[in-house]
């Protein structure tokens, strides 16, 4: 299974699918593909509407970043309303002025381009959980598919099952087998029946798991195909090494060291003091004369206190060289580790399907020959009727595990990954 590469340009186009939207509820019996699925989870999901909300509030933090300091109306009333000499000698002034900052160094802009940089940060990781969420849904569907396949081979195991007690039933009716063969034959039946009933219940918890993404309780859908798909041949470690330097997981770095930037700048820009000013006039009530009163206020010693904070962003932007390293070797032992399972999950798979199966599935129907003539007995049958259940069960779990892999490539890099397009033909029934 692959994250089509529409579906991947979902991923980093923003406004794709209005997270607003309602899911809505999948109708009685209708088939769900996995573009369906996507465009479910893209509308109904909470984490992107959540997004959505923080972005607003984001987009009014800019707004008062931006904002120049207000002005100040000032007034004050001196020496008034005094008693014995004061008020004999002084008489009541009374002022009135305007008063602000003049902010210095380009503090504004600083600020502005700090919460900016939030919102740049705020858009990449919501590609990133859009991301992340078509990767969960393509898990979830993937698992609902193996478990219809696990159910297909349940219900095979039961029609052989089925059909040795029938050939048991005739030996014993013939004399040429004891009761003890019938019996045993329908514990194996009884046995098959029981995995029947665990696998219906599985892929109607691996369902409803798919439907939780967009809110549905009761799924009452259907797969569009009940198998998981074929491994095709992937891109070579060297193209996805290449993919993993623009993956999404290290994109962030570049949004968190613009925003340390950023910060950075508003550090420094705080080493030039800001002025304080105020311009009014004073009215003298003893003259009933009028003057001009102005002030200029700026505070000393700007650059030794906003020393510690520019020193403490430039160390966050050396922090974040040395972490965005550790992440891409970690995510590159990540793409190593996936893409040898995807490998050697197809090469099991191809296996099975081209060699083991066939040969079991050769083997017991010449078992089921010799026993139905009475050339063999029933334990030869019996064992083949096993390992055929098995290697069906370990083929189908070779091929979810590789697509897990895949599905974590693609989540990893953002990209779609196939080398060469390939049937689904589906594990062999």
């Amino acid at each position: 299974m692959t994250l089509r590469p529409a579906a991947l340009a979902a991923c980093f186009a923003c406004a794709c699918l209005s997270g607003m939207l309602a899911a809505l509820p999948a109708q009685a019996g209708e088939i769900l593909e996995l573009e369906d699925a996507f465009a479910r989870v893209l509308r109904a999901h909470p984490d992107l509407r959540q997004m959505d909300a923080r972005r607003s509030q984001l987009g009014y933090e800019r707004a008062q970043a931006a904002q120049a300091p207000g002005i100040q109306l000032d007034a004050s009333l001196e020496n008034a309303f005094g008693s014995g000499d004061l008020r004999a000698v002084h008489a009541a002034e009374f002022t009135v002025g305007l008063s602000s900052v003049l902010e210095r160094g380009g503090k504004a802009g600083a600020r502005t381009a700090v919460v900016q940089g939030r919102i740049d940060a705020l858009d990449n990781e919501r590609d990133m959980r859009r991301l992340d969420l078509l990767a969960e849904t393509a898990r979830r569907h993937l698992d609902a598919l193996a478990a219809a396949a696990r159910r297909r081979i349940a219900l095979e195991d039961i029609r052989q099952r089925e059909e040795a007690v029938a050939l048991a039933r005739r030996r014993q009716q013939a004399g040429a087998s004891p009761a003890s063969l019938v019996l045993t034959a329908r514990a194996a039946l009884a046995e098959s029946e029981l995995g029947l009933e665990r696998s219906s219940q599985r892929q109607a918890t691996a369902l409803a798991r798919l439907a939780a993404l967009w809110g549905e309780h009761s799924p009452s859908f259907e797969l569009a195909v009940d198998a998981p798909p074929a491994l095709p041949e992937i891109a070579p470690i060297a193209r996805l090494e290449a993919l993993l330097r623009d993956a999404p997981e290290l994109a962030r770095f570049a949004d968190q060291r613009r925003i340390a930037e950023a910060r950075l700048q508003l550090a420094r820009s705080a080493s030039r003091a800001d002025v304080d000013w105020s311009l009014g006039v004073r009215r003298l009530e003893a003259d009933d004369d009028v003057g001009l009163v102005a002030g200029l206020s700026i505070p000393l010693g700007s650059r030794r206190r906003a020393a510690p904070g520019i020193r403490m962003a430039e160390a966050e932007l050396q922090l974040l060289s040395v972490e965005r390293e550790s992440r891409s070797l970690s995510l590159y032992a990540t793409l190593v580790e996936a893409h040898g399972r995807y490998r050697l999950a197809r090469m099991e798979a191809m296996r099975f399907e081209d060699d083991i199966i066939p040969a079991l599935q050769r083997a017991e129907r010449d078992a089921r020959a010799a026993f139905e003539r009475g050339a063999a007995g029933p334990l030869e049958w019996t064992q083949l009727q096993d390992s055929l259940v098995d290697a069906r069960e370990r083929q189908l779990a070779a091929a979810v595990d590789g697509q897990h892999a895949l599905i974590e490539l693609q989540r990893l890099t953002g990209q779609p990954l196939l080398a060469t397009p390939a049937p689904n033909p589906g594990p062999t029934p």
